[in-house]
């Protein structure tokens, strides 16, 4: 009963927080500004989550392969954001993660292994692109970069606490499908937030 509650409290959480999509920017630039930077941001807060909820939902060694990937792809991305290496689509890339990484939690662990690392790994380097490009203007770059990855890691732990929690309740599958189909709802939203000024050129 409890898991169950802990699980419905937490799915609740992530599908109402559209309200958080436009809060990137986070006051002071050192370990504290770097760990609420991803958790602020509603894309990067869905998309990290979903890998941690995927990687249960694969389980095995995905459950630490998947989060590696997401990492290990963001801090290259993030380090091309730093030296200014161009990397096309970022914001939309983002977005797709939502979307797709959301589909994929619908799919309840219903795709190969190989392509939760692919999708974990080629949607970081987006993630870690649009913060990159952010360093040089933080004067405590190295703080803020430690504080950074402590987030995304604390959220892809707390999506593989989700998807453990549920996966032995009876109707446990069901609530990460809908979890899932939730996710890519907000995305599509977030996409269709972002394209809308494009149309209005």
């Amino acid at each position: 009963m409890l898991k169950r509650d802990l699980l419905r409290t937490a799915i609740v959480c992530l599908l109402w927080l559209p309200g958080l999509a436009e809060a990137h920017a986070v006051s002071g630039s050192g370990f504290t500004s770097g760990l609420l930077h991803p958790i602020l941001g509603l894309d990067h807060l869905l998309a990290m989550v979903s890998v941690g909820i995927l990687s249960a939902q694969l389980g095995g060694r995905a459950i630490w392969l998947v989060p590696a990937a997401f990492v290990s792809c963001m801090i290259l991305g993030g380090v091309l954001g730093i030296l200014g290496i161009y990397w096309p689509f970022v914001e939309l890339g983002i977005t797709m993660s939502v979307i797709l990484l959301g589909i994929a939690l619908a799919a309840h662990g219903h795709i190969p292994v190989a392509v939760g690392l692919g999708l974990a790994g080629f949607f970081g380097i987006f993630h870690g692109h649009a913060h990159g490009t952010e360093m040089p203007e933080v004067a405590e770059p190295v703080w803020f970069t430690l504080g950074f990855v402590t987030g995304t890691v604390a959220m892809h732990l707390t999506g593989v606490a989700i998807g453990l929690a549920a996966e032995p309740l009876p109707s446990g599958d069901q609530w990460l499908r809908y979890l899932g189909a939730g996710v890519a709802g907000i995305g599509v939203h977030i996409l269709y937030e972002l394209l809308m000024p494009m149309e209005m050129l």
